[in-house]
């Protein structure tokens, strides 16, 4: 046997064309049909189409007979005619043994994580057949320095793996096609080429490719990105995985190992012409294995001139995401405009949908090869609500979810179902229920007026029928139910499945159906977790519509794309380089005496990656220092190379990294320009920054009457009396119905007034303690739909109970108006004050006591003073006659009691002059606002400027601050 033959071409070349023009350089002289009988494996589907598009535009010939690697498992004669399992059936019947494991062991992992557990099973058995270890190698690993864990998964993988290694595994079908293949050649030799091309070998079935291939007479091995650049010494120092995994080249350092070959028996495909062989030099030197970055000081000397091998670079470090993306967007633009060929590269998904939108501002729509996500898609989204309402009790926000898909209703009267949909809306808001059934949506169109909603209620009350938690039941029920439910709220079974996105759709879902008896019963839980795991792994591709010149790439694809302009987005510690999954069955010292592959390899394949990418003739490397939670770190690669710059200042590297810096700052600067208004919008008064409002209206228009709680509203935000009772508009209630402050509230004063009322002449204390928990109890059933709620607010009231009736009968007073409604008019001014104090108590010597219950903190008495007048002003009302039933009455007292955490109350003995002068404040407020020239102003002494109010969208609160004077503005028109 002769020697390899192994062939690269360098990073920095269009590897496709050139592939192609070393195929025809060969073939050179022969006849036009000996093009078609060379056999050309390629890495990727898409690297076939690569090399398929440039022999096309070359003009018409014949094309070599072009396979993916991948694909051989397919060949039912290479590997052989037993049944292929599916991916999904493997992972279910994983699931279903796990699952045992689980049960017997459950302090291994939750029952739910059950699915992904199976993922990492299958992916453990899949490298097992493709590194071609033996079952015998985990059983003979030695665990007795490790923790119990992992003695516990490698009994669980003994039992386990036989059932895996089995024919019609998808790997196990690969590697016996391969091994077949080569078995073949070794018999007969082919007598036509045999090429390989694109792969690094990083896998072992494909290095074993590789080696048969390399070994025929007329085979051939091109490898990518191979580095020209890097020294003996370095390649043969490169012998330890652990450290050396991640370095781009060590997939090579292994292939040669395979082989037995020194470096220099690869040799270049063709001659081809590098972007730039000196930026080339420097990357390499960059990207040295961490035990020998110390030939930094050494062969740094060496190096060219780092300004002009820098000079095709460019470093964008912008402040957050999106001007990030705002700044790829503009480069990508400057790219088309120039009529250039551009590509994004990042392994960043979010990152690609933000320069989507981005250049959607100009109609650039990018060829995206890795499509958009199902799971993101209409019908992808919809499956996945549908699947979580089953889950748990219908809640109403949910609700609307569904109904305001637009894939809702579509088969049926889609205007009418959204009208409908929006006065549901209105009423779940404001009266509920927090998890509204079928009955509640049919009681609600049965009222009057609404008759014509009834048809469209029937219907969706048999959609929500469908709906809701379930026991355990088959995989095969919860497909049917999911299927129907969510056919059932499209209108029409057609409506759901049409174009890509469900075309897509329908195969995941027809694809769990085909499954489905394989996997075991679940719940509605765990049957989601499913779902969602399954359906994220779907991509959905359009028909066309993308700008020729524009792309977004994955970095696995870097190998396979040519671009005049070359953007590496997304250059984050844990991005790109994506962080390391964790191995729940293997750790990385057990990995390595297995003979299995190392978390850093991942690593290596990406760096050798960006190694490919980084050598473009035009490259622009970007990267956000903040995202939305905290500083990132920059890509290993991205601070190797900064690192390397900054410390050869005899070789202008400082200069060159600022110069890199100053490039990226230019665009950074164009992408803030972006959302500068324009001279014309600078000059419309309509977008000037608002003014702190102080509208003005007719007299005639303000409101003639308020309650005791809205007066402090009234002196400390205005602008809110202005905008609720002016204006009429209603804060809307929140869409999902949670326990809040002010239910607690209102469920706290029922339960006191039903303590009250129902107060026997004679009562003990333990007899009252009991009574007010029992009545506490029947008022959170009767009220209160949350039971979390429930538990925590009973435990609250019992902690404050000892507190309530010490200050109950702290003074001997007798309730005598519980939650009454009393009002009075302000003379002169036609205004009326009503208010419903929660309790009013006779004292023994005659006069009144007012008794405000407060669930949070109760008011201080510079608070009082200030603005909290309720109890003050409800006391002047009474000494004035405001509560009919009790006619003018002295009070002598104000008590606020809180029942929140401790025992807080607050208690002022108050004088009839100091009412009087309490009420004589209050009615200069209200003749203030009777006049036209006050103003309701926004914000006019609020307690913390911090917390947001309901009407600060209004009031366009952010344009202008506190600091600012109000401005008076006439609203309403003239007041007559």
């Amino acid at each position: 046997m002769g020697e390899p033959q192994l062939f690269y071409l360098p990073p920095g070349v269009d590897f496709a064309s050139q592939l192609v023009l070393g195929l025809r350089e060969r073939l050179a002289g022969q006849p036009p049909e000996a093009m078609a009988r060379v056999a050309l494996y390629v890495n990727s589907q898409r690297m076939r189409r690569r090399v398929t598009q440039v022999m096309v535009a070359e003009g018409a010939g014949f094309l070599p007979r072009i396979l993916v690697v991948s694909e051989l498992g397919a060949d039912p004669v290479l590997a052989g005619f037993a049944p292929q399992v599916s991916d999904l059936r493997r992972r279910l019947e994983l699931a279903k043994l796990i699952k045992g494991l689980l049960r017997a062991q459950p302090e291994l992992a939750p029952m739910v994580a059950r699915f992904d557990l199976a993922d990492s099973l299958a992916d453990l058995f899949a490298e097992l057949q493709d590194e071609a270890v033996s079952p015998d190698a985990l059983a003979a690993l030695d665990v007795s320095g490790h923790s119990a864990h992992w003695a516990r998964t490698q009994a669980f993988l003994q039992i386990v793996t036989p059932f895996s290694l089995e024919q019609g595994d998808p790997q196990s079908r690969q590697r016996e096609a391969v091994r077949r293949l080569a078995a073949l050649w070794q018999a007969v030799p082919p007598s036509d080429p045999v090429v390989i091309a694109g792969s690094t070998g990083s896998r072992g079935t494909t290095a074993l490719l590789m080696q048969a291939i390399a070994g025929l007479a007329t085979g051939a091995v091109v490898v990518p990105g191979f580095d020209p650049w890097l020294p003996g010494p370095v390649w043969r120092g490169m012998n330890e995985a652990l450290t050396d995994e991640d370095h781009p080249q060590y997939r090579f350092r292994r292939l040669m190992d395979a082989l037995d070959v020194p470096p220099t028996a690869f040799r270049p495909w063709r001659a081809a012409e590098v972007a730039d062989a000196a930026r080339n030099q420097v990357v390499s030197l960059a990207l040295r294995p961490a035990p020998v970055t110390d030939q930094w000081l050494v062969e740094g000397q060496s190096l060219p001139d780092l300004g002009p091998a820098t000079a095709g670079l460019t470093l964008v470090e912008a402040s957050h995401p999106r001007q990030e993306a705002v700044t790829v967007a503009l480069i990508l633009r400057d790219a088309v405009v120039r009529g250039q060929r551009a590509a994004l590269i990042t392994s960043d998904r979010g990152l690609t949908r933000r320069v989507a939108a981005a250049l959607a501002r100009w109609g650039i729509a990018a060829d995206d090869s890795a499509g958009s996500p199902l799971a993101l898609s209409a019908p992808g989204r919809l499956l996945r609500h549908v699947a979580v309402a089953f889950c748990g009790p219908l809640t109403g926000d949910h609700l609307l979810t569904l109904l305001k898909h637009p894939l809702a209703a579509t088969g049926g009267d889609r205007p009418q179902h959204l009208l409908f949909t929006r006065r549901l809306e209105m009423e779940l808001r404001r009266n509920g229920p927090a998890f509204p059934a079928g009955q509640d949506i049919l009681n609600w169109a049965g009222k009057p007026g609404r008759e014509d909603s009834l048809p469209w209620a029937e219907a969706l009350a048999q959609v929500m029928a469908l709906l809701g938690p379930s026991g355990e039941v088959s995989l095969s029920a919860h497909v049917a139910r999911h299927v129907a439910a969510t056919e059932a709220l499209a209108g029409n079974p057609g409506a759901l499945w049409l174009a890509e996105a469900g075309f897509a759709a329908a195969a995941v879902m027809d694809q769990i159906r085909l499954e489905a008896p394989f996997g075991d019963e679940m719940s509605a839980q765990d049957y989601r977790v499913f779902f969602d795991s399954l359906i994220a792994r779907g991509e959905v591709r359009g028909l066309g519509g993308a700008h020729p010149l524009v792309a977004f790439y994955g970095h696995r694809e870097a190998r396979e794309m040519h671009a005049d302009i070359v953007v590496l987005g997304g250059l984050t510690d844990g991005v790109w380089p994506a962080a390391a999954d964790p191995d729940p069955w293997l750790n990385r010292k057990m990995r390595k005496e297995a003979g299995l592959l190392l978390p850093e390899r991942q690593i290596g394949l990406a760096a050798h990656d960006f190694q490919q990418a980084i050598a473009a003739r035009s490259v622009v490397l970007t990267r956000a220092v903040r995202n939305a939670e905290a500083e990132t770190v920059p890509s290993r690669w991205l601070n190797r190379l900064c690192n390397l710059l900054a410390g050869l200042p005899d070789k202008g590297g400082p200069e060159a990294l600022a110069a890199m810096r100053q490039r990226g700052r230019v665009w950074l600067k164009m992408a803030d320009r972006l959302d500068l208004p324009s001279v014309a919008q600078r000059n419309d008064p309509r977008l000037a920054p608002a003014v702190r409002p102080r509208p003005r209206p007719p007299v005639g228009l303000r409101p003639h009457k308020l309650s005791l709680t809205r007066i402090s509203t009234l002196i400390r935000d205005p602008y809110a009396i202005y905008a609720r009772y002016i204006l009429n508009l209603k804060p809307l209630d929140p869409l999902r119905q949670q326990p809040n402050d002010r239910d607690r509230g209102t469920v706290v004063h029922k339960i006191l007034e039903r303590f009250v009322k129902e107060r026997p002449e004679v009562e003990p204390a333990e007899a009252a303690h009991d009574r007010l928990m029992r009545t506490a109890a029947e008022a959170l059933a009767e009220g209160t739909p949350f039971p979390s709620a429930r538990v925590l607010w009973l435990a609250r009231l019992q902690r404050a109970a000892g507190h309530l009736l010490r200050q109950d009968g702290k003074y001997g007073g007798v309730p005598v108006l519980v939650e009454q409604v009393g009002s009075i008019g302000v003379s002169g001014t036609g205004f009326t004050l009503f208010g419903t104090p929660d309790r009013i108590d006779r004292l023994p010597d005659g006069r009144l006591q007012m008794i405000d219950y407060k669930t949070g903190s109760p008011p201080t008495k510079a608070q009082q003073e200030a603005f909290d007048k309720q109890l003050l002003l409800a006391a002047a009302m009474a000494e004035r006659g405001g509560f009919a039933e009790l006619g003018p009455s002295k009070v002598a007292r104000i008590s606020y009691v809180g029942l929140g955490s401790g025992d807080k109350a607050v208690e002022d003995e108050v004088t009839s002059e100091q009412l009087n002068e309490q009420w004589a404040r209050f009615c200069l407020l209200i003749s203030a606002y009777q006049t036209l020239e006050t103003g309701y102003t926004a914000r006019r002494a609020v307690f913390e400027a911090r917390y947001p109010l309901d009407y600060d969208h209004l009031s366009r609160f952010g344009e202008w601050q506190m600091s600012d004077r109000a401005v008076g503005i006439w609203v309403g028109g003239d007041d007559d």
